[in-house]
């Protein structure tokens, strides 16, 4: 018999609560031909022929493992050791939620106040807060507390075109009613010659969505001059062997925390992480995790800061986030732990050097054109000879292989353009197979 937690008698006395008669009657509104529908189940089967035909199901999709993949464009191929895994199916992580007593959840307490501790140890930032849903969501709330800081007297946000274009689209989405003015997505030019005295904030991406590496003390220095924040979207895995934002001058570093640990997983949970200045603390969304002491000189965390509506008054909230993305937060956390500064540094390095590997590979075919006008890290552009998606066809109809994102899509001066990245997941064999199979479309 299924669980079902009323007895008939509180179902009564909920139904005379609110002087209903039965059931029934609370249907009433609902058109009769649609109140209860015939379920047309099938037979039943057993476990095992279910399992049959679930995975029968699944080995239809198209999936990153098992096959080259050259695709990244936010979302990344990185190894995930066996540890994060294990830890993160424990039943005391795998079933806890949000503390809302939080000082009785030492455990997912100190593991955020970890997480918070090494995000800003990665990020050269001085506080950080427990995660938001993705990438995109924390960059729109680091836009927001630019607006809070500026105390809403700043009403324009100049966004880099060469942030990934989702966020871009989530930041205009989350800000919609606002009466602000975001702008600077418009072309191919950074928007930094836009800068004026009503700019809240000006948000760049390190490396940028073309995979490309600048130096950010221009731009720091040049939203600062008018008083605006400069928000970095950075790449974690990057930041193991490039100079953290927060040296660069960055007042907020955001990012997609979902290659740290996290793998690909058709597109979510992901992990969103947010880190700042101390001064801006107080404008910051989400929860903070702080270390004390307890009565008896104990070490103990307690959740220090949480302005969200439910615990302060709902005019005074800086944001309505209620949930943070807890269970990636850990898994992060044991990534960052169990790789360590080294680790993490070897991982960075092998991406780099494969990509360079692939591109001086590609950069010889015949009709293939890499644009390496500046440095890049793992992610580079190819012009092609032809169009993106009929190499793309081709590479995994005949070779097996994912191919790279097609930066037509979203820059329309970047037709015929192709956005390649290069883990250390990518073996020489599988670099070496890919320039194989391009020679094909060689001119």
């Amino acid at each position: 018999m299924p669980y079902i937690p009323h007895s008939d008698e509180d179902r009564r006395a909920m139904l005379a609560a609110i002087g209903a008669g039965s059931m029934a009657e609370l249907f009433e509104d609902v058109p009769e031909h649609v109140r209860f529908p015939e379920l047309l189940l099938p037979p039943a089967i057993s476990e095992m022929e279910v399992r049959r035909e679930v995975e029968a199901l699944a080995s239809q999709n198209i999936t990153a493992s098992g096959r080259p993949s050259f695709l990244g464009a936010g979302a990344y191929r990185h190894y995930v050791p066996a540890v994060v895994d294990a830890l993160l199916r424990r039943g005391e992580f795998a079933t806890a939620y949000t503390p809302y007593q939080p000082e009785i959840s030492q455990g997912t307490l100190q593991a955020i106040f970890e997480y918070q501790s090494m995000i800003c140890a990665l990020t050269g930032m001085e506080v950080s807060n427990a995660s938001h849903y993705d990438g995109a969501t924390s960059t729109a709330e680091a836009v927001i507390t630019a607006i809070n800081v500026a105390r809403m007297k700043r009403r324009k946000v100049l966004l880099s075109p060469y942030v990934h274009p989702e966020y871009r689209a989530v930041v205009r989405t989350y800000t919609q009613g606002m009466g602000l003015q975001i702008s600077g997505d418009e072309g191919a030019a950074e928007p930094t010659d836009r800068l004026d005295d009503d700019t809240a904030a000006l948000v760049v991406q390190y490396p940028d969505f073309l995979g490309r590496i600048t130096d950010l003390r221009a731009a720091a220095e040049a939203a600062h001059a008018v008083g605006a924040l400069l928000i970095v979207v950075a790449d974690p895995i990057a930041l193991g062997l490039l100079k953290p934002p927060g040296e660069f001058g960055a007042d907020i570093v955001v990012g997609e925390g979902q290659n740290l640990g996290g793998g690909l997983n058709f597109g979510g949970p992901y992990l969103g992480f947010f880190a700042t200045r101390m001064e801006h603390v107080r404008k910051m969304a989400g929860r903070l995790v702080g270390q004390t002491v307890d009565t008896e000189g104990k070490r103990g965390f307690v959740l220090t800061l949480s302005t969200r509506e439910q615990h302060i008054r709902r005019d005074k909230a800086t944001s309505n986030i209620c949930t943070n993305e807890g269970l990636m937060a850990l898994a992060a956390a044991i990534y960052m732990a169990a790789l360590g500064r080294c680790g993490l540094r070897r991982v960075a390095e092998l991406c780099y050097h494969k990509a360079h590997y692939a591109a001086a590979r590609i950069n010889i075919l015949p009709g293939f054109t890499v644009l390496h006008e500046m440095p890049f890290f793992k992610e580079f552009v190819v012009r092609c000879p032809t169009a993106v998606s009929e190499i793309n066809d081709t590479l995994l109809a005949e070779w097996d292989i994912i191919g790279g994102y097609d930066l037509g899509q979203v820059y329309p001066h970047l037709k015929d353009h192709m956005l390649l990245c290069v883990t250390e997941m990518n073996s020489r064999e599988e670099i070496d197979t890919l320039v194989e199979a391009l020679e094909d479309f060689a001119v």
